[in-house]
C-alpha cells in the first residue's frame, strides 16, 4: 500500500498502482551495509516474489560471517574482496546505502568512484539528507530517501520515501516496490521526513512504552506477567483492527466505549489529569526536531 502526497513529487507523477510490473525489468540491487533493516528488506522482497534472490546482493566493511549467514538464509550474492565488490556495486540498477550514519561519509565517498547515472541510491541512514548524499558522492545521482520503521522486519512497516528530481517513473515504481514488500509506504517531500519521523519512525516505542505500563499495572493488581502480557498486546491488536475494519476515527471509537460514569470514564479521567493528549503530542513533536537536529548535526559532520 503506498500512501502518496502530490506535492513535490516533479517526474514521479501519473505513477501506477501495479508495482510487480516495473520489477519484471529485473532490476539488480546491492545493499551496502547488511544489518537488521537491510536484511528485513531482503526478506520481504523474496518473499514477496518481488525480486528473485540471484537478482540481489550484499555487501559489508569486514564482516564475512555476516555475510555467509545471509547467503546460507536467503541465496543472495555476498562480496568479500573488493574486486567482487567494485563489480557488484558498478553493475546494480539499484545500490541501497544501508551503512550506520557514523560510517556514512566515508563509506559513501569510498564508493562514488563506482557509481554512475544510470543507477539509482536508496538511503536508508538516518538524518543524511538528499543534498548531503550528493555532495558526498560529488555527482546529482537520483537518490531515494527513505525512513522504514522496526516493523518492516515482520512484513508491517511503514516508510517515509522522498524522491530526488532525477528519480525517473520506472525507477520511481521499483522503489515503491521494494519498500512494499514490507509494509505500507507514505511518499512525501523530504521536509516532512521529520515529523514523519516523529509519527511512524519513533512510534512503535510509544506503545511498547504504553504497553509496558499496562502489563505492569495488570501484576500489580494480580495478574500473571504472562496473562498481562497477552491481554495488553491483544488489546492493542484489537484496537488497531477496528480501525482498519471499520474506518472510523479513534475518537469514535473512543467514544463508543466510553460510558458516562463508567469505568472507562474513570481512567480516561486520569490521563486527562495528566494531560495526555498535549503530552503525546508534544513528544511527536520533539522527536521531529531531534530528527531534524540530528540531521544538521551528520551534515555537519560530514560535509
Amino acid at each position: 500500500m503506498t500512501i502518496r502526497d502530490n506535492e513535490n513529487l516533479g517526474n514521479q507523477k501519473n505513477v501506477g498502482n501495479n508495482v510487480n510490473v516495473a520489477m519484471n525489468t529485473s532490476p539488480t540491487i546491492c545493499f551496502y551495509g547488511a544489518g537488521s533493516m537491510a536484511e528485513a528488506i531482503v526478506r520481504g522482497l523474496i518473499h514477496n516474489q518481488v525480486v528473485d534472490a540471484g537478482q540481489i546482493s550484499m555487501l559489508n566493511r569486514s564482516n564475512e560471517t555476516r555475510l555467509n549467514e545471509l547467503q546460507q538464509k536467503y541465496g543472495v550474492q555476498v562480496g568479500y574482496e573488493e574486486q567482487t565488490k567494485h563489480k557488484l556495486l558498478k553493475e546494480a540498477n539499484i545500490v541501497v546505502l544501508a551503512m550506520k550514519p557514523k560510517d556514512a561519509g566515508n563509506a559513501i565517498k569510498a564508493v562514488a568512484p563506482l557509481l554512475h547515472a544510470g543507477q539509482t541510491i536508496v538511503s536508508l541512514i538516518a538524518g543524511l539528507s538528499i543534498a548531503t548524499i550528493q555532495a558526498l558522492l560529488g555527482q546529482s545521482l537520483p537518490i531515494a530517501r527513505t525512513m522504514p520503521n522496526t516493523s518492516s522486519s515482520i512484513g508491517l512497516g511503514v516508510t517515509g520515501l522522498s524522491f530526488s528530481d532525477e528519480v525517473n517513473e520506472q525507477a520511481t515504481e521499483q522503489i515503491l516496490a521494494i519498500f512494499e514488500a514490507v509494509g505500507m509506504v507514505a511518499v512525501i517531500p523530504e521536509e516532512k521526513l521529520d515529523i514523519l519521523t516523529g509519527i511512524s519512525g519513533s512510534g512503535p516505542a510509544y506503545i511498547y512504552y504504553m504497553m509496558e505500563a499496562m502489563i505492569a499495572a495488570g501484576v500489580e493488581g494480580g495478574l500473571s506477567p504472562d496473562q498481562a502480557r497477552q491481554l495488553t498486546v491483544q488489546t492493542v491488536k484489537g484496537a488497531a483492527e477496528m480501525m482498519l475494519h471499520t474506518g472510523e476515527e479513534p475518537a469514535k471509537l473512543r467514544k463508543d466505549i466510553t460510558s458516562p460514569n463508567g469505568s472507562t470514564q474513570a481512567a480516561l479521567a486520569v490521563l486527562d489529569q495528566g494531560d495526555f493528549t498535549n503530552t503525546v503530542k508534544a513528544a511527536v513533536h520533539r522527536c521531529a526536531a531531534r530528527s531534524h537536529e540530528m540531521g544538521e548535526a551528520v551534515k555537519t559532520s560530514l560535509l
